[in-house]
């Protein structure tokens, strides 16, 4: 992870220290040398994750590029967003989601929830399936709305098996169980979101310097309260990412830098817009020359 930026721009190690203090021990040797059953636990790979994306941010901001009119990030890339926006300190926010990845991986019993994404069907389709296969003991729902055709469903294991076998049956190209072990964002995070509420009541959040699209309700944001409130909601509530981008498109973005490890976000916009360029800058090249062509 970030091993070329990490060669390329000295801020990499240096905000992985900064995340290391947070956290008393050395994220930077996790993400390097394992051990990776280790670093594959969400209480792990939600620090690493958001201190990478930080970290991309600041190289960003240190060669000169330009700030964001807007910031939004899917689920846990929402803390990176708001530290980004100066509402959140690195130092806090690495501390809040050991605790996120903590409660989420506690609040479901191994085994009994799974996740699946579904290719090649409607939101429509697939919320309508999820609620038929929906009883009181066995909950599935869609979780992430990714893109149009890109849509991940979660719940009680036998619901997701259930609802996705039905949608293969109602056209959908693929459905593909995830390697995860909870279920993200769905009501059975709820004793999660508990956790969180009061994890934010000993942290300080400021208002945001650049708007914060929230995952809850696709709309921007800048006080901090309203802020708190939208990330605890995020915990057990849908990732709302196609919407989110829609509201950046209707807002006039065009060109969009996903900091982070991977490429994944920069696939999502080109199928939700396939006319606005996004650059993942997690390759020190394509940050340099994406500072350069477009940078004022």
């Amino acid at each position: 992870m970030l091993a070329d930026a990490a060669g390329a721009f000295p801020l990499v190690r240096e905000t992985f220290d900064e995340a290391s203090e947070a956290l008393g021990y050395d994220l930077w040797a996790l993400v390097s040398g394992g051990p990776e059953e280790q670093l594959t636990l969400t209480e792990f790979t939600q620090p690493a994750i958001l201190t990478a994306s930080v970290a991309l941010y600041r190289c960003w901001t240190e060669a000169g590029g330009t700030p964001p009119e807007f910031v939004a990030g899917h689920s846990l890339g929402e803390y990176s967003a708001l530290v980004a926006a100066g509402s959140l300190s690195l130092f806090d926010a690495a501390r809040l989601v050991q605790i996120r990845g903590r409660a989420m991986q506690s609040a479901v019993p191994a085994g009994e929830g799974a996740m699946a994404a579904v290719l090649g069907l409607s939101d429509a389709v697939i919320d309508e399936v999820c609620v038929t296969h929906c009883e009181d003991d066995a909950y599935v729902g869609a979780v992430n709305y990714n893109s149009p055709g890109q849509v991940v469903i979660a719940g009680h294991a036998g619901a997701v098996e259930a609802a996705g076998a039905f949608m293969k049956d109602a056209g959908a190209k693929r459905v593909l169980p995830l390697p995860v072990s909870a279920p993200f964002h769905t009501p059975l995070m709820q004793p999660a979101a508990a956790v969180m509420a009061e994890a934010f009541q000993d942290v300080t959040l400021s208002d945001a310097n650049t708007p914060v699209i929230s995952n809850v309700d696709a709309q921007p944001h800048r006080k901090a309260v309203e802020i708190r409130r939208l990330l605890v909601r995020q915990v057990s509530e849908p990732v709302m990412w196609t919407q989110c981008m829609m509201t950046l498109i209707e807002a006039g973005c065009r060109h969009f830098a996903e900091c982070g490890p991977g490429k994944v976000l920069t696939g999502l916009v080109k199928r939700i817009h396939r006319d606005s360029p996004c650059f993942a800058l997690e390759d020190p090249e394509v940050l340099r020359a994406t500072v350069s062509e477009y940078s004022i």
